[in-house]
């Protein structure tokens, strides 16, 4: 179904993306308890920097902290829930509020943080993409498709027997893999985990002693394991890395060959999504810290917080925390931006060491003909794969107590009038749960079936169905209604879907993906890229024990992350020694900004389309073969991020809170903008402003670029120098930005970009400003 609710991070949830399904499987009768003790809570002791790499002395030093301040050894086993020894140091542990604020005043100790509860959040994209497997030049070949790559999946488990994860034809475990794989209910891991699924681990410790009552795990639908009996981990998971399998569909819709965008890359599950409840930052953070000592060489993760945001030092966002040691540790991190577009300002998991993920479509459709009583046809969107209904009765309710449409949330099934007819309706909202409901009733009522006109039509994944449930725009909608008040004998006829792919299909920034700007730091560009998200068929969990797998079309995000994430691997294996920043730039510097295809302008769908902008997509839509071989890139370490930090204005206790060691900030004032990101930010022009930016040469030694701008209306930008000479002593070259306004009055943003060319690369970085004079007030 498709991923249209997001929930939220510490006010008071996190939510993994995930869709609403109806779960039934056979699990073992497992009752687990949590904590009785009320006056008990789970909290996080965080200690920062590790002091040494023996991890036994460091769990044995949590021990004996905590058993000082309970009494004993004794009640300090009892007590503690994690030891955190990897990327950091800190332990998870039951205890009174008061003991948790006398333990954060201890020597070591950076503060305490208390546990939250979270609730739970292709066969053609790769193609798309230009990955086809066919090719002997693209970067799915050049990086012997991901081979020796490692993603870490942070989700709600994963199906270890979908053929997805099959390890037929792969070589050894890479040497750098310190993790493992995890037993637990209906999960052996001599059976289950093999040479592509190297790692699978749960986490329901935080969330158990926050659950405060008896967690039945059959009450729940739920394995006490790796195992995934909620879909969104192994469709994730799947979409990232999994194997080629043939011949797959989805009732015949979008047939071909499914496999991840490393396929060779293996995986890694860590399970923090449990459907009785959700997930804790207890857990997460765990996992965090698991995957930094595994080896990991990318993290996909499908979090998200609510607004307003936390800063990225607050000790509320353990996503922060956790990414930030794990960028620090080389590991690529990518999130998911969210799914409340198309209103501005919506994007999440903002950090500027984390990629970003907007959601757009790709050369696929899934066109329905729908055939008028007076022969005109039309097409809308849907996944029927029933029979050709001939001409049917159309209808559709003229209200006579109000004016205005008949509303598909006001259909019910004592609706007698359906019965035997074919029903349009207009939905004002365009709720996913409100068609589905009007659907539902449509045919407990006797209707043949509906047609749903709503705004804007992206996602078909929801409305996968036998019964026909047809999506068309307004003003489609509208004609089918004009057609059916002038016609004696309103007929209408539809036919099984169709799928079309290639150059009939436009690339569109998709309705729900979540926007910028960034409202926690409107100089960080956020999203920093597009990938496909729009009804993406990946592996799924069939619902019962004993099957192989399903496929399954899901939309969302987070659908979009594991495009990256899998991307991601193919560099790192292409480029080991590429920084997570020198993979970000060389995604965004490299993106489409036009449909790869017609190479007409990639538009953003909202209440009105309108051409997309920086906010929409960041740098554009990932384009995989020319991020292979960048030219340049924009290069960013872990002491730049701290920099960035401090001009932030956030206090030298926070930033050392952060990153769990003692930092100083520069003397000289640092500006914000200077942090050598892939984009250029202005949110609050007065006159003129000057930003540094430092490229590093990654192609041919001997290369010579020039600057080409594109300037944003009313904003005059002049680059110094102009021209960059590298040679094989010279592979970083630095040059300003001068960016001056002529608007006289407060603006909006305006977009423009900056590109480097030595004739064969084009090196494309975003600039986005806006003008903001003082306001003044009587």
């Amino acid at each position: 179904m498709m991923e249209i609710n997001k929930c939220f991070l510490f006010r008071p949830f996190v939510w993994i993306l995930v869709s609403t399904v109806t779960l039934l499987h056979i699990t073992q009768n497992i009752n687990v308890v949590a904590s009785q003790d009320q006056d008990t809570k789970a909290y996080i002791v965080y200690m920062g920097e590790r002091k040494h790499s023996d991890i036994e002395l460091i769990t044995k030093s949590h021990h004996e902290m905590l058993a000082s301040v309970l009494g004993s050894k004794e009640a300090a086993a009892d007590s503690m829930i994690y030891s955190y020894r990897h990327g950091f140091s800190g332990f998870a542990a039951k205890m009174t509020e008061s003991r948790a604020q006398y333990i954060a005043g201890l020597p070591g100790v950076i503060k305490v943080l208390p546990n939250q509860l979270y609730k739970l959040h292709t066969t053609r994209s790769w193609d798309y993409l230009g990955l086809s497997s066919s090719s002997t030049t693209n970067l799915l070949h050049d990086s012997n498709q991901g081979d020796g790559a490692i993603i870490g999946v942070i989700d709600t488990g994963v199906w270890p027997e979908s053929e997805s994860f099959s390890d037929k034809g792969i070589g050894p475990i890479p040497s750098k893999w310190k993790g493992f794989c995890q037993s637990g209910d209906f999960f052996d891991p001599k059976k289950h985990c093999n040479k592509k699924l190297i790692g699978a681990r749960y986490f329901i410790d935080g969330f158990l002693a926050s659950y405060q009552e008896p967690f039945n795990a059959t009450e729940n639908n739920e394995f006490i394991s790796p195992r995934d009996t909620e879909g969104h981990g192994t469709h994730c998971a799947s979409t990232a890395a999994g194997a080629f399998v043939s011949n797959i569909s989805f009732n015949g819709f979008a047939s071909g060959v499914a496999r991840g965008g490393a396929p060779r890359a293996r995986l890694a599950m860590y399970k923090v999504g449990w459907l009785g409840g959700g997930s804790s930052s207890v857990d997460i953070l765990k996992a965090f810290d698991e995957a930094i000592h595994d080896g990991v060489d990318v993290l996909s993760v499908s979090l998200g917080i609510d607004l307003p945001l936390y800063p990225e030092v607050d000790k509320r966002d353990v996503i922060y925390y956790g990414s930030f040691h794990a960028a620090a540790n080389g590991i690529t991190v990518v999130c998911s931006g969210g799914n409340s577009g198309p209103l501005y300002g919506t994007i999440e998991d903002v950090a500027p060491w984390i990629i970003t993920v907007a959601a757009s479509t790709m050369d696929r459709s899934f066109p329905t003909p729908i055939i008028l009583g007076n022969n005109q046809v039309l097409a809308g969107q849907a996944l029927y794969d029933g029979i050709d209904t001939g001409f049917v009765d159309l209808f559709y309710k003229e209200r006579e107590d109000i004016e205005g449409e008949l509303y598909c949330e006001s259909i019910t099934a004592n609706d007698t009038w359906i019965a035997g007819k074919l029903v349009l309706c207009f939905t004002t909202e365009g709720s996913e749960t409100d068609i589905i409901q009007a659907q539902n009733n449509v045919y407990k009522a006797g209707g043949l079936g509906l047609i749903a006109t709503k705004k804007t039509v992206t996602a078909m994944a929801t409305y996968s169905s036998p019964f026909p449930i047809i999506l068309v725009t307004f003003d489609i909608g509208t004609q089918i209604l004009n057609y059916f008040r002038s016609a004696r004998d309103p007929k209408v006829r539809l036919k099984p879907t169709k799928t079309y792919t290639g150059i009939q299909a436009s690339t569109y920034v998709a309705t729900f993906s979540s926007r910028g700007p960034n409202s926690l730091s409107p100089s960080v560009l956020k999203p920093d890229i597009a990938a496909p998200g729009v009804d993406i068929l990946a592996a799924y969990f069939p619902g019962k024990l004993g099957l192989k797998t399903m496929y399954k079309f899901d939309s969302g995000t987070s659908m979009a992350t594991p495009h990256i994430a899998g991307i991601a691997a193919l560099l790192k294996s292409l480029h080991p020694n590429w920084s997570p920043a020198a993979i970000k730039s060389a995604l965004v510097t490299t993106a489409w900004t036009t449909d790869p295809y017609s190479g007409e302008p990639i538009f953003a769908r909202g209440e009105i389309p309108k051409l997309a902008d920086p906010f929409d997509y960041g740098g554009g839509v990932v384009n995989p073969n020319n991020a292979k071989n960048p030219g340049l890139i924009y290069d960013i370490e872990t002491q730049n991020y701290i920099n960035y930090l401090c001009a932030m204005g956030y206090n030298q206790i926070s930033i050392n809170q952060l990153t769990g060691k003692r930092n100083s900030c520069p003397k000289s004032n640092n500006s914000v903008l200077d942090l050598n990101l892939p984009s250029i930010t202005v949110p609050n022009l007065k006159g003129t402003v000057t930003v540094t930016r430092i490229v590093t040469n990654v192609g041919d030694p001997n290369s010579k670029y020039e600057v080409v701008v594109s300037p944003p209306l009313g904003i005059v930008v002049k680059v110094n120098p102009m021209r960059l000479v590298f040679n094989p002593t010279v592979k970083k070259l630095s040059f300003s930005v001068t960016i001056t306004t002529l608007h006289k009055i407060t603006t909006e943003y305006y977009f423009g970009s900056l590109t480097w060319t030595d004739k064969v690369h084009q090196v494309k970085i975003p600039i986005t400003v806006k003008t903001e004079f003082p306001q003044v007030f009587a």
